[in-house]
Parts: structure tokens; C-alpha cells; sequence
């Protein structure tokens, strides 16, 4: 005699697995996009950084065109670059899955004025 319910385990494991794989497709891009977000908030970091080593005398060359090299090295572009003395402020940006991402950053020495 053939039960009513058999099979219906291995239905309920399909279930299951189908919806954990939805899951981690709908998260997938969200993960993606915090992860290219805090990469173009480090190239900013990286680029602030090496503009501000220049106008200190650190490293030799314009302060802008360093902070572009390390931008394009980061795989991102140099929206904007500003010296204000001794402290450079640059913006960084990046398209991921269709949408643009932007990060600030500011570099000087301690006790800079707009550090």
C-alpha cells in the first residue's frame, strides 16, 4: 500500500534549497556594492595621500597628478583634486552594476588647517 505523502520530502528539500539560492542571489549585489563602495572610499584614502607626501616634500612631482596615478592604479577615476596648502582633498569615483559611487578624502599634515 503506497502512501499519500512520499515524495513530498525530497519537494520540500527542492523548496528549500531554491529559496536559499534566490536569497543569496538577491543579497549577491548588495554585498557587491558595499565592497566597491569601501574600494573607492581606500583609493580616495591612497590618493589624498600621495598628493598630500608631495606638497610636503615627501615625494617629488604635482600633487594632483599623483593622487591620479594612485587613483587609476586603485581602478578608479580622479573626479576632483583640490590643494589648499599644505592639505589635498580629492574625489574618487566608479561605476558598479550601473551605479555611479563616489568617495571623498582629505590628507595633510597633523595640524593642518582644513586637516
Amino acid at each position: 500500500m503506497r502512501r499519500a505523502d512520499e515524495g513530498s520530502g525530497s519537494l520540500l528539500g527542492i523548496a528549500i534549497i531554491g529559496s536559499l539560492v534566490a536569497i543569496v542571489l538577491m543579497t549577491l549585489p548588495l554585498y557587491m556594492g558595499l565592497s566597491a563602495r569601501e574600494s573607492v572610499a581606500r583609493a580616495a584614502d591612497a590618493s589624498a595621500l600621495a598628493g598630500a607626501d608631495v606638497t610636503a616634500g615627501i615625494s617629488p612631482g604635482v600633487p594632483c597628478a599623483l593622487a591620479g596615478s594612485v587613483a587609476r592604479a586603485n581602478h578608479v577615476s580622479l573626479a576632483g583634486c583640490e590643494v589648499d596648502g599644505l592639505v589635498v582633498t580629492v574625489t574618487t569615483t566608479a561605476t558598479i552594476l550601473g551605479l555611479p559611487l563616489v568617495a571623498s578624502a582629505s590628507a595633510g599634515p597633523p595640524g593642518a588647517a582644513s586637516n
